[in-house]
């Protein structure tokens, strides 16, 4: 590898150009070529970029370029396929969430990675957030069992719907965000999934008539804990409670308060769904009188990133990994075994029936 990593940038919409300016911000990076199937898009990133190659095709991109890393944003349905051909072609692999369409190519992936001894990183930003980080840390100091409450409705129309109907020609929102949330469920019990169960409801006619853009789902962990996540896409969503983040233990409780979000009403906005203004916990323990021991806490997070700051802090992570050896191991099982989790709840969804997991 030269000394800067040579990255191909796969996919030029939000997620992507995000990622593509972390990599020019950052010391140690390269990009040496920007591949969309919609010219305008590529070349409007391209020139922000200081001009490298444009593509319109992966493969022929992928053959001229050779480069030391893939990053790649683009539509699930490609994710796969299109990490499966870098790692082949030698290179490390940044890879938008969620891993893969399926288990069994997710599993695929991630046993080409370690034959070729690559690193591939997947999209799951919030373990780059401090907030999110401290969030976890507090969860697992409040006993057992924990209840975990987590949702993330989006309000769009205009582009913002359309990109949410195209995602949902392969996935539901629960699969497509859910992965995040249930792999920070897994991280705050430590424990191991067992049964998840999910509701649906097709909110509109401009979607297929086997997909829904509203759907819940609820997980049972191995040590009693239960966990359930909420998202729905589309105009007809509400703005009142689109951003709940709570976990409850025998202990007390923390919460996520993200008021720059709510007072916005963004829920549609990137940035919102990383928005974490202040962390409040409380704690169960009272008095004899029958008041509570100690006044709630709120631990403010002075250090917020925004979207871009956090996309940095993952980018620089995964330039990390690669030059330090790093073993990306557990992350990538943590991303199957979330994948795992939502796709079942996608099939209860669809069959009316709790899914037991293996």
């Amino acid at each position: 590898m030269s000394e800067n990593l040579r990255v191909l940038v796969v996919g030029c919409g939000t997620q992507g150009s995000h990622h593509a300016r972390a990599y020019h911000r950052l010391d140690g990076f390269e990009v040496v070529g920007v591949v969309d199937r919609d010219p305008a898009n590529g070349a409007r990133l391209a020139k922000e970029l200081g001009g490298p190659p444009q593509f319109d095709d992966y493969e022929s991109a992928l053959a001229a370029v050779k480069p030391d890393g893939v990053s790649i944003s683009t539509w699930p349905d490609t994710h796969a396929r299109f990490a499966l051909e870098a790692l082949d072609a030698g290179a490390h692999v940044f890879l938008e969430k969620p891993l893969a369409e399926t288990v069994k190519e997710a599993q695929a992936v991630v046993r080409l990675a370690r034959q070729k001894k690559r690193k591939v990183l997947i999209g799951y930003i919030l373990r780059h957030h401090p907030t999110w980080i401290r969030f976890i840390e507090v969860a697992r100091t409040l006993g057992k069992p924990l209840v975990m409450r987590m949702n993330l409705n989006q309000q769009s129309v205009g582009a913002a719907w359309k990109v949410h109907k195209r995602l949902m020609d392969t996935m539901s929102p629960i699969v497509d965000c859910g992965v995040h949330y249930v792999d920070v469920m897994c991280q705050m019990t430590l424990a191991k999934p067992v049964r998840v169960q999910a509701i649906g409801a097709r909110l509109s006619d401009e979607i297929s008539r086997d997909m829904y853009n509203y759907g819940q789902l609820q997980v049972v962990f191995d040590d009693g804990s239960v966990g359930w996540y909420e998202a729905g896409w589309g105009p007809m969503m509400s703005e009142v409670a689109f951003f709940v983040k709570d976990v409850i233990g025998p202990k007390g409780c923390a919460s996520i308060v993200a008021a720059t979000a709510k007072e916005k009403g963004t829920s549609a906005d990137i940035d919102s769904h990383t928005q974490a203004n202040a962390l409040q916990v409380h704690l169960a323990e009272s008095t004899p009188g029958g008041t509570f021991a100690k006044p709630d806490r709120v631990l403010d997070t002075p250090d917020e990133p925004d979207h871009q700051g956090l996309c940095d802090r993952e980018q620089a992570y995964w330039l990390r990994a690669i030059r330090e050896d790093l073993d990306l191991a557990e992350h990538c099982e943590a991303a199957v075994n979330s994948l795992r989790v939502v796709l079942a709840a996608d099939k209860s969804v669809r069959t009316g029936r709790a899914v037991n997991l293996k």
